[in-house]
């Protein structure tokens, strides 16, 4: 039996590598074609191999050096809750870091929204002066 399988895996490996070679000189006929027009549209048009490829880089962007941004580092200030238990007013969740037991609950039970806690609307701020007749 073990031999059946050894000597199935090297006719499958045998197979595999000439599909490899089919495949890259199916490939290598492609690009040779594809080289061809190239080569006589360049020709063509006047174009140089320097011209093609200062082209064939235009469209590459150049890497500059910037600044790095660094992240601020330390305690975050405190978050307000948005969501509260509704079995258990106590239990409330910011919404950030491992979720509770609760909010797991909730979210099976398609009822997540019955947890939010409506945050208060602030009006706008008017920046203009009033308007003097």
């Amino acid at each position: 039996m073990a031999t059946n399988v050894a000597s199935q895996l090297a006719q499958i490996k045998k197979q595999k590598e000439a599909l490899l070679k089919k495949e890259q000189a199916l490939m290598s006929k492609s690009h040779d074609k594809v080289l061809a027009q190239i080569v006589k549209l360049a020709k063509d048009a006047g174009l140089t191999a320097s011209d093609i490829t200062s082209a064939m880089n235009a469209g590459k962007p150049v890497k500059t050096k910037t600044a790095k941004v660094t992240k601020k580092s330390g305690p975050r200030g405190k978050v307000a809750p948005k969501y509260q238990n509704p079995s258990n007013p106590a239990q409330k969740w910011t919404g950030r870091g491992v979720s509770p037991s609760w909010i797991a609950e909730l979210k099976a039970a398609g009822k997540l929204d019955s947890a939010l806690i409506a945050q208060p609307v602030t009006p706008p701020v008017h920046t203009e002066a009033p308007a003097t007749h």
